[in-house]
């Protein structure tokens, strides 16, 4: 995991929830919600089952996978499983600094000191266990990350740290302009090429409709690509996406017949007319976390009413 100060080893998993067990899955659930009506309605959720090919199967673990309901009661699962757990870990057990990013059953924790990710992984290992868990063993690894990490592996005779992938982007050691530690944030080469092969059968689809109707999808489509991925220092994937999804776009005017010749600089026209320009949209992270929010309500901080002895005013 990256850190702004300290060494920075890392540890990055995947967690199974095939094994969940019901039974602790809602003695979680009640040690928050006190209607018995509520957990009841969740235990009927549970023992629904799953249908496949016209079957109907029925588990005694696992979250019912599918269910609009099943993120939910993971979240609540790894909440007392994991987080509780990490947060009283790094509280008793670890002798430097420690961050814990988790989204969904993706984790990432860092730590200031190797000695204690060793320590942490072989712990939250037994815990997982504990609880009917387990890590996935090809995605879950211990790397040296951060400010110190490409000297030190310099000196030991090793290549450029290594990177890890987290919610769609790989994260990489790298240096500003000025020569200072930056972590670098890039869109997943396999999850690139995967929208563009998306982007690429849908036009297939798509290419008898008008230029209008397919220059407004395909800038939906940019837009919500950028929306996510247009953060600082990924700049040039976003330029990459928008010129392979204007590349596709003239292959299909071109296949709708002969007489189609769209050129260079008249594809270009249309790119202008309906896709965004490549633009960061996200913040700096110092900048995003620096930002303080104002109420600007009128009645903010004041009663909107004042009760007094002749009635309410």
């Amino acid at each position: 995991m990256p850190r702004r100060e300290g060494p920075g080893d890392g540890q990055s998993g995947d967690v199974s929830f095939d094994s969940v067990s019901q039974e602790w899955l809602i003695r979680f659930l009640e040690h928050r919600i006190g209607d018995k009506r509520i957990i009841r309605l969740i235990q009927k959720w549970l023992k629904a089952g799953v249908l496949e090919d016209g079957v109907v199967a029925v588990s005694e673990m696992g979250t019912g996978q599918g269910s609009v309901i099943s993120p939910l009661l993971a979240n609540v699962y790894l909440h007392y499983v994991i987080d509780l757990w990490a947060k009283r870990w790094r509280r008793r057990e670890a002798s430097g600094d420690m961050i814990v990013v988790r989204y969904a059953d993706d984790l990432v924790v860092g730590f200031e000191h190797e000695t204690d990710a060793r320590r942490f992984l072989d712990a939250m290992r037994t815990r997982l266990e504990e609880f009917s868990l387990s890590m996935h063993p090809d995605k879950t690894r211990t790397i040296e990350f951060g400010r110190h990490a490409a000297a030190n592996r310099e000196m030991r005779g090793l290549g450029k740290p290594e990177t890890f992938n987290f919610l769609g982007f790989t994260f990489i050691c790298g240096r500003s302009r000025q020569g200072k530690f930056l972590v670098k944030r890039k869109t997943r080469a396999d999850r690139l090429r995967t929208k563009l092969k998306e982007v690429k059968a849908t036009l297939r689809q798509r290419r008898h409709q008008s230029t209008p109707e397919l220059g407004k999808w395909l800038g939906q489509v940019v837009r919500g690509f950028m929306n996510y991925h247009a953060v600082p220092t990924n700049y040039e994937a976003n330029v990459a996406f928008r010129r392979q999804v204007i590349s596709h776009w003239r292959r299909a005017l071109i296949r709708r017949g002969d007489r189609d010749r769209t050129t260079r600089q008249r594809i270009e026209k249309f790119a202008d007319d309906y896709l965004p320009k490549v633009q960061i949209i996200h913040p700096w992270p110092e900048q995003r976390f620096a930002v303080r929010h104002p109420r600007w309500e009128p009645y903010a901080g004041k009663p909107h009413v004042r009760i007094c002895a002749g009635g309410v005013q």
